[in-house]
């Protein structure tokens, strides 16, 4: 005889959880295609709006859709060295606009979370993508040849493999997948001099030796560096060296270029910017071997100090140090100014103020370390 099943007995079904929705009644491949068109700056809002938007801004799929709809955005990011700590404090610039009014908007630098080693001092610095490349630096005057990054999207930090030589105010450069680090150790035997400049494969995450063979300028500290039509640039007190590396070749920068740079300078266009010892600033125009002053663009101060320069979706920005207040109240006030900048007839660089102002205040003391601008 067949056994039965009364009613009672009949376990009841088990309730399917449908995952939620990020937008009722649109398909999450649409949805998120409309979210990643949300300008970082609202990212927090965003975050506040419910459950299911909580986890958002922290999503990798979300950065990876704002690339493929080409929303992302150039987020600027700035490192300042805060008494007492010798190291570098890190901020981003939150820019909103407050109405539809374009110039009714408001600027200023938030803290992020900071280097896992913040006492880091005379490190190099390079942008790739959403990453920032923190590169050597000194510890209580000891060079390390760690490298930390940070992932400008969720911002945070990893360690990567360690340069093959400690170095401290190396210069640095990106081009074609490869991150090239020159100077910054003492070359004081054969292993440290094949060692003298070397170069990362992002890829896959390792490091290699940059031959230098008959290089006479094997400086220590280099002041500045930059990357134009291929080469990288590297400063020294004394004169300078440039690396070709699709041809592998070893040069010297023009005379022109070294006795006109100063400061951190940034490349747009293949135009070198910085500013000169008159406090002004100038652009350096590598096929015409020339610099020209940057017209259109005499509100701002003279920058003879404490003035840091970054390239930010094509436009200059130009961050300096003011000060506020007397005595012991005595602060300092972060500046910052964003500029368009274009070539006018006879080869003349123009600028176009788009903002300016105040972004943060600071102890007296402080100071700007450098500032990047990362794709996020």
């Amino acid at each position: 005889m067949a056994a039965t099943t009364s009613a009672g007995d009949e376990q009841p079904e088990t309730e399917t959880q449908t995952p939620a929705q990020l937008i009722p009644l649109l398909p999450d491949d649409v949805a998120l295609n409309c979210l990643a068109r949300v300008p970082r700056c609202h990212h927090p809002i965003l975050s506040l709006v419910s459950k299911t938007f909580r986890s958002l801004p922290t999503s990798p799929l979300l950065y990876a859709t704002r690339s493929l709809a080409r929303a992302a955005e150039n987020i600027l990011y700035v490192a300042i060295r805060l008494p007492p700590e010798s190291g570098a404090c890190w901020f981003t610039l939150l820019h909103r606009t407050l109405s539809t009014n374009s110039t009714n908007s408001t600027s200023l630098l938030v803290p992020i979370p900071s280097c896992p080693s913040p006492s880091l001092v005379g490190s190099a610095y390079v942008v790739v993508d959403s990453e920032i490349y923190v590169i050597g630096g000194s510890i209580r005057d000891v060079p390390s040849s760690s490298v930390w990054v940070l992932d400008c999207r969720f911002h945070t930090w990893r360690r990567v493999c360690n340069m093959r030589v400690g170095r401290e105010f190396a210069a640095a450069g990106v081009i074609d997948g490869w991150i090239y680090v020159i100077g910054g150790c003492v070359v004081d035997n054969w292993a440290r001099s094949i060692n003298w400049a070397e170069m990362f494969d992002i890829k896959t995450q390792t490091w290699e030796p940059v031959a230098s063979p008959g290089m006479e300028v094997r400086e220590k500290w280099m002041h500045a560096s930059a990357v134009m039509e291929g080469k990288v640039y590297a400063m020294a007190d004394r004169n300078g060296v440039v690396y070709e590396p699709k041809e592998k070749k070893w040069g010297m920068p023009e005379k022109r270029l070294d006795l006109g740079w100063r400061g951190r300078a940034c490349v747009i266009d293949n135009i070198l910017y910085c500013y000169d010892y008159l406090g002004k600033i100038r652009g350096y125009v590598p096929k015409e071997k020339v610099w020209r002053e940057l017209k259109g663009v005499e509100s701002l101060p003279k920058f003879l100090c404490g003035a840091t320069m970054a390239n930010r979706g094509g436009k200059l920005v130009v961050l300096w140090e003011g000060k506020a207040g007397s005595g012991g109240s005595r602060r300092m006030e972060i500046w910052c100014a964003e500029i368009g900048v274009e070539r006018r007839g006879e080869g003349e660089i123009w600028g176009k103020i788009d903002w300016s102002g105040t972004v943060l205040t600071v102890p007296n003391e402080s100071a700007i370390v450098n500032c990047l601008a990362a794709t996020v």
